[in-house]
């Protein structure tokens, strides 16, 4: 039975030797799994763009305090840091619909986000040394505006000139526990909509013209996954060999699978403070990653008191 997965590191991962780069990380409750597609064989293996994927794991984020998700925030800066380049206006797109919670977290992420582009030596309000110019985009999805974002996001970069695009999305996961506990960050761009199946027009370097960093968090898992989950625990009560009855276990979920839960998603009832939580710490990342030169207390002062 193969369940979609947006996240690299819960792709089948054999045959390193074959293109693929993968290495996990421990830095006390986090963990970072590093995955690079090197090949085009490797790349059609995985079914994802050839490039790096860097993923953070908090398994009790939901009850990080605000010291854990500080140290999670920095680690986000440290891999965008190495991602962006060095110059050039930074655009971060918040794709996903905010009216929808699950879907919400791009536009979630840009409400704690330190705009400066409108910034300029005359502008009185605020007036601060060394600051990258920074803007924002939430473009909505088809269903409400009619237009693709990919159609919307060409569009501000032709005018815009950024050096790099930021996209951030919600994502799909193979595992339940990775809900809100995981943020990937990928310099191979992202598809909008990803996260649901609804694949569109993707954002990369080669649509827009510029570098595109994805970050995405899972917000879903199909109810497949629940009942793949349910069935394997069942199995384990009983004391029954799984790979004993691996034709009856593969029986039964295509059934579950395709009749009666076919493509249906689940997200957990807390999804509203699990964002919210996790925007903030992608929000943080990537305001440390772009305004180098200044202290974490400075862009506190900044993105609150002068925007």
């Amino acid at each position: 039975m193969q369940i979609r997965t947006d996240l690299a590191m819960e792709q089948n991962l054999q045959g390193s030797a074959g293109g693929i780069f993968h290495h996990v990380y421990s830095y006390g409750k986090i963990q970072k799994t590093e995955v690079v597609i090197q090949s085009e064989g490797a790349a059609r293996m995985m079914q994802k763009p050839r490039g790096s994927y860097i993923t953070y794991s908090y398994e009790d984020l939901y009850y990080a305090d605000a010291g854990e998700r500080m140290s999670l925030s920095r680690m986000v800066a440290k891999t965008l840091k190495k991602l962006l380049p060095d110059e050039g206006d930074i655009l971060v797109v918040g794709l996903g619909n905010r009216r929808i919670t699950a879907d919400a977290l791009g536009s979630r992420v840009l409400d704690d986000l330190l705009i400066t582009r409108h910034l300029n030596k005359d502008d009185t309000r605020c007036t601060w040394p060394g600051l990258r110019s920074v803007c924002a985009l939430a473009p909505g999805v088809l269903g409400v505006t009619g237009m693709e974002t990919a159609e919307v996001v060409r569009g501000i970069v032709h005018n815009v000139k950024p050096g790099a695009v930021i996209a951030i999305d919600a994502l799909a996961a193979r595992e339940s526990s990775r809900i809100c506990t995981t943020i990937q960050i990928t310099d191979t761009g992202i598809q909008p909509g990803s996260g649901v199946g609804n694949h569109r027009q993707g954002l990369n370097r080669e649509t827009l013209g510029v570098p595109v960093i994805a970050i995405g968090v899972p917000m879903v898992v199909y109810a497949a996954v629940i009942a793949r989950d349910a069935l394997q625990w069942m199995m384990q009560e009983m004391g029954l060999d799984e790979a004993e009855h691996e034709k009856a276990v593969e029986h039964l979920m295509e059934k579950t699978m395709h009749h009666a839960l076919g493509d249906m998603v689940v997200t957990p009832r807390e999804v509203d403070e699990m964002v919210g939580k996790v925007a903030q710490i992608i929000a943080d990342g990537i305001n440390e990653a772009v305004q180098t030169g200044l202290s974490h207390e400075e862009l506190m002062v900044l993105s609150h008191d002068c925007l």
